[in-house]
């Protein structure tokens, strides 16, 4: 059986629809990720709640389930991924800039969220270099932008989601990834 087709933005809009979560697609997607990244290992349950993410009295059917897990495995297996293949899940780029930027900040937050509930004592433990990527990503979340010139904005917005993916896979690295095989690539 071939793999499942990876989930995208739009897949994640439509469930967030559907469970009446308070979040956007790409901030979901950086609180899963914050949440792998920062140690935590969730097995079982319910997803949502352990992200804190639960909807208006909506709770996940079985298919809706299927697609957390979906997300949940998909997620897990980028940050692992020792080809360095992940890529925080934003809109296309055919979407209007502002809005690609503004989830390039909801992505940050969440991330962050998600990182602050694993609950482990990793923070203590990042290097120098990871501690000022949190600390990056919280100016990046709480970050107005100003567009100019269409091109060097653009640009500037391809270099910020770089910064996130490295940055995400270097936390990964340093608190989920401790010993596991290719675990010191990132150092």
């Amino acid at each position: 059986m071939p793999p499942a087709e990876p989930l995208s933005h739009d897949d994640l809009d439509a469930l967030i629809v559907r469970l009446r979560l308070g979040v956007d697609a790409s901030e979901l997607h950086g609180s899963l990720c914050g949440y792998l990244a920062g140690g935590a290992t969730p097995h079982g349950g319910n997803l949502l709640a352990a992200l804190q993410l639960d909807g208006e009295e909506v709770s996940p059917g079985p298919a809706d389930q299927a697609v957390l897990e979906r997300l949940l495995g998909q997620c897990r297996d980028a940050l692992a991924d020792p080809e360095l293949g992940f890529e925080p899940l934003l809109p296309e780029d055919d979407h209007p800039l502002d809005e690609r930027a503004g989830a390039v900040s909801e992505w940050c937050r969440g991330f962050l969220g998600g990182f602050g509930l694993a609950g482990t004592d990793a923070h203590a433990q990042l290097s120098d270099d990871a501690q000022e990527v949190l600390r990056d990503f919280g100016t990046i979340a709480a970050a107005s932008f100003d567009f100019g010139d269409a091109a060097e904005d653009e640009d500037a917005l391809v270099e910020v989601q770089e910064f996130l993916r490295v940055g995400a896979l270097l936390l990964y690295t340093e608190s989920a990834g401790r010993g596991q095989p290719g675990s010191d690539r990132l150092h």
